[in-house]
């Protein structure tokens, strides 16, 4: 491919997004409120760890035992709380009662989810057990790990949680101001794949710290709903509880189809299609947006099968006949890269592969947010499209980018001086950067070797003295 052909495409791909993905930002932010707030249990700070653990976003495994009072002061501001949860347990999100999930036993709905509980909220606690306290919501029976409830809240600054049955194993309570209608909230339904890559290994940023990251406006609210063993039948004869505990979000972030293709069989690719409907139709019915995900490859040396390729085409067409956002495509990702899974040869390998896991949704989902600092695209309209013109910028070179990528190599060409080379994924993680020289004859030609940097879409920023341009490129 040419180099102009080349550039052209990524301005052209670039301008469209910036055109027709405008009108896909409908994320309202949720401020986290609750972060760096102590947790306090039973009318003192929590002192079984750091206190702050329960509360840093991170969603690792501090944990404290038995506790059913709990309470946090986020202060005084917001009207509306989104409020959430997550406790440990086997790591499932809902047990045999609720969800079926053949072959394998989750003891979720004994000791590791709440029971009967209350939220209630107070303007002159002190220590989140004194003071006046009004109920803002009240929940019987759950069966479910991790939840998340919108409460009022003006006027308020405590919120507690006070339940019948304790809950063995908290791991993460955090607040987010839904004032404005925040709708940064994501449930990420999914198999033993979700369970452990976005919930049991301890990653070194999870999603809503990546796009926190990079659109530092906005901390996605995290529900994280894996379990071992489910196929899609058993989410979708489960759906009334996962309507019931996850229906209050915006987003279902679906990983699904491993264990129905499992030991490679093509013959429940019709039922698997048939259920994934059903749990679309069943979210949008809910007002909640679903993101599919392309399942995740087998490394076959150590499994001794592959995902069928009719199980990928089936989520494809699920996806374009829904007119549904692209999730991200593990199947590729995971398929390049064999390493990251682990040597059962099925499952993300710990914690590679689930920092894969994270990053990719976090990537997928990117064209979601808002980005309040876009730049103006250079370049030719799209059909259809009115030109975007680029600001006069004095003594600097605007000329289109010179960056191409052949294999896994990347060259910056014609540079006329020494120039910062950055490559960041599309969340703002820095996955390269280097200074480069200007050659003899005034363009440069050498290339910088990327076998280290996994597959996938990637910003290049390009800055010197006098020149500034940045191109999306792909790695594949």
């Amino acid at each position: 491919m040419s180099l102009d052909k080349f550039t052209h495409m990524l301005l052209g791909a670039a301008l469209g997004c910036a055109v027709a993905c405008g009108s896909a930002f409908a994320i309202t932010a949720n401020p986290n409120v609750s972060i760096g707030k102590p947790l306090y249990v039973a009318g003192d700070v929590a002192n079984y760890l750091n206190p702050l653990a329960y509360t840093d976003g991170k969603l690792d495994s501090n944990q404290i035992t038995i506790v059913n009072d709990f309470a946090l002061n986020v202060g005084v501001g917001p009207k509306k709380l989104f409020v959430t949860w997550d406790t440990r347990g086997d790591e499932a999100w809902a047990s045999q009662d609720y969800v079926y999930a053949q072959g394998c036993l989750h003891n979720v709905s004994i000791g590791s989810t709440l029971q009967n509980f209350k939220i209630m909220t107070s303007a002159n606690s002190t220590n989140g057990v004194d003071g006046d306290w009004q109920i803002a919501a009240e929940i019987g029976e759950s069966g479910a790990a991790s939840r998340g409830i919108a409460i009022d809240f003006e006027g308020m600054s405590w919120f507690r949680i006070l339940a019948s049955t304790p809950a063995i194993y908290l791991e993460e309570v955090s607040a987010y101001d839904i004032s404005d209608g925040g709708d940064d909230t994501w449930f990420f339904m999914g198999t033993s794949i979700t369970q452990m890559g976005m919930k049991q290994f301890a990653v070194d940023s999870n999603f809503s710290q990546l796009i926190h990251a990079r659109y530092p406006d906005y901390y996605p609210a995290m529900i994280r709903g894996g379990i071992a063993c489910v196929a899609s039948q058993g989410v979708a004869d489960a759906l009334k509880y996962y309507a019931e505990y996850a229906g209050n979000v915006k987003y279902w972030a679906i990983e699904m189809g491993t264990n129905d293709a499992w030991v490679g069989n093509d013959y429940t690719v019709e039922q698997f299609t048939r259920n994934m409907q059903m749990i679309i139709d069943t979210a949008k019915a809910h007002g909640i947006t679903p993101i599919i995900a392309r399942m995740i490859a087998t490394n076959p040396a150590y499994s001794g099968w592959q995902v069928p390729q009719e199980f990928l085409d089936a989520i494809d067409k699920l996806v374009k006949d829904n007119n549904l956002m692209p999730g991200p495509d593990f199947y590729n990702f995971f398929l390049a890269h064999p390493e990251l899974i682990s040597e059962d040869g099925v499952h993300p390998a710990n914690p590679l592969g689930g920092q894969a896991m994270h990053r990719l949704w976090a990537e997928a989902v990117a064209p979601l947010y808002k980005n309040k600092k876009a730049e103006p695209v250079i370049g030719s309209k799209a059909p259809g499209t009115t030109a975007i013109t680029a600001p006069k910028m004095h003594k600097m070179h605007v000329a289109m980018p010179q960056v191409k990528v052949d294999g896994r190599s990347i060259s910056i060409a014609r540079v006329n001086e020494p120039v910062t080379v950055t490559i960041v994924d599309l969340t703002g993680h820095i996955v390269w950067n280097g200074r480069v020289g200007q050659s003899t004859e005034g363009s440069l030609e050498s290339s910088h070797l990327l076998s280290a940097i996994p597959a996938g879409n990637y910003i290049v920023k390009v800055r010197g003295a006098t020149t500034s341009y940045k191109v999306r490129i792909s790695i594949r």
